[in-house]
């Protein structure tokens, strides 16, 4: 079966789902030849993961590109990782959303909360955040961008705690219902079952 669901206007297809033990994972592949996988928690619905992964001008997959969830370990440099590896105490920034707002978590971050700065950028449509020059990020809210939707300032938030800077965008009702259909599309979907870690199309 041939799965996709479309992110902007245009006709879909339906995903396909595979079990695993606490979650539910999600293929989706597009006419384009992109693809994308998501991963929701079986209790809660929330989403866990969601990556991408493109193909190249001679149609090579390229390598999964993380949108929401853990970051992929820090590819190992051309010496071998044993030689060149990031150091754990850099800033790693993640995404880890909750049911209603696009969540973004710094870890490692030692500064307190005064030092920071969290704006929006209209023009390059961005989430600018800065410190007393130490760390700086620009970052997008790519679910707004699918949705052609404004940012808007007043839905931004941030807290520290734990050398963790948090960045809370409250989501907008637009993305809200559309996250809630899609949890009634989802509930609809046959289970494929496969040993493999991604669904496969067939």
């Amino acid at each position: 079966m041939r799965c996709c669901r479309t992110v902007t206007r245009g006709p879909r297809e339906q995903p396909r789902s595979t079990p695993t033990p606490g979650r539910r994972k999600v293929h989706y592949l597009f006419p384009d030849g992109k693809e994308m996988a998501e991963e929701y928690d079986e209790k809660t619905s929330e989403l866990l993961v969601r990556k991408w992964r493109l193909k190249s001008a001679l149609g090579a997959l390229g390598q999964w590109q993380v949108e929401v969830g853990e970051p992929a370990p820090p590819g190992a440099g051309s010496l071998g990782p044993e030689l060149i590896k990031e150091s754990s105490a850099n800033p790693i920034f993640m995404r880890k959303d909750t049911k209603m707002s696009f969540q973004w978590r710094i870890r490692n971050l030692p500064y307190p909360k005064d030092v920071y700065s969290v704006c929006v950028d209209q023009t390059e449509r961005r989430i600018v955040r800065t410190t007393n020059k130490k760390y700086y990020k620009k970052f997008s809210i790519p679910d707004l961008d699918r949705y052609q939707l404004p940012l808007d300032a007043s839905l931004l938030s941030f807290a520290h705690a734990n050398c963790t800077l948090i960045i809370s965008y409250q989501k907008p009702k637009e993305v809200l219902l559309a996250e809630s259909e899609l949890q009634k599309e989802l509930k609809k979907v046959k289970t494929a079952h496969s040993t493999d870690g991604d669904c496969k199309t067939q």
